[in-house]
């Protein structure tokens, strides 16, 4: 990712749409290149090279968005590019897809100018350089280091033991460091679908984590944002 403008390929079938957000962002230093199909998207990356896909779930020629990041995150052509959806869908069932998918993040539209800013420098930050180190299947922020294959977290090399919901909720939330999760969010994005959760059990999960953190120094990490949710947070 080049450091002074990093290029933003924005995916989006519809011009008016793709030339607003081309507006806001080189004002703001990005430089941008536009697709509004699939074909189009894949031609820009082999040419342009962007350091981060922002890609509309509905495109035309029988391929969506969440087609597409599925494409990208798997085979063996696997993009490491980070992807934030584009989307009019705001039930949480989509965002969870949208993330199963590979997404990095979304936007529920309509969004303004700032928080589509704020989102793509806060994805770059933790899929570059300032956010967690991504190797694969790791995750590593300021030495707590989660493996995902291994289901294992170390803390300074000294393991964590964590429970399946604990584990889950750290991986999450490493996904998306400074970002806030409301209870309604976590139980959506952490627990399996279909089952009911009462939003108090999202509290229990957060102490326990907190209590495993703790010996490792780490239990600042878990933030309470308050009448907001969760949060996780290096600072």
């Amino acid at each position: 990712m080049g450091a002074d403008r990093p290029t933003i390929l924005i995916v989006d079938d519809e011009p008016p749409i793709r030339e607003m957000v081309e507006f806001t962002l080189s004002a703001d230093g990005f430089g941008c290149v536009g697709a509004g199909s699939v074909a189009e998207a894949q031609m820009c990356i082999k040419e342009a090279s962007p350091d981060l896909i922002l890609l509309d779930w509905m495109l035309p020629g029988g391929q969506s968005g969440l087609d597409f990041a599925n494409m990208l995150r798997s085979g063996s052509r696997r993009s490491e590019i980070p992807i934030i959806m584009l989307t009019a869908r705001s039930d949480n069932v989509d965002k969870v897809q949208a993330l199963d998918a590979g997404a990095d993040d979304f936007i529920s539209k309509p969004f303004s100018p700032s928080e589509l800013k704020a989102r793509i420098r806060a994805v770059l930050r933790r899929c570059g350089t300032g956010g967690a180190a991504k190797n694969g299947d790791i995750l590593e922020i300021k030495g707590l280091r989660l493996q995902e294959s291994t289901r294992r977290v170390h803390a300074d090399g000294v393991l964590i033991e964590l429970g399946p919901t604990e584990f889950r909720l750290l991986h999450f939330l490493m996904q998306h460091p400074e970002r806030v999760y409301s209870r309604a969010e976590l139980i959506g994005y952490v627990w399996p679908p279909n089952v009911y959760v009462e939003e108090r059990t999202v509290d229990v999960h957060i102490r326990n984590l907190r209590l495993a953190l703790e010996p490792s120094g780490r239990r600042g990490m878990i933030q309470t944002v308050r009448s907001a949710g969760y949060r996780f947070s290096s600072s």
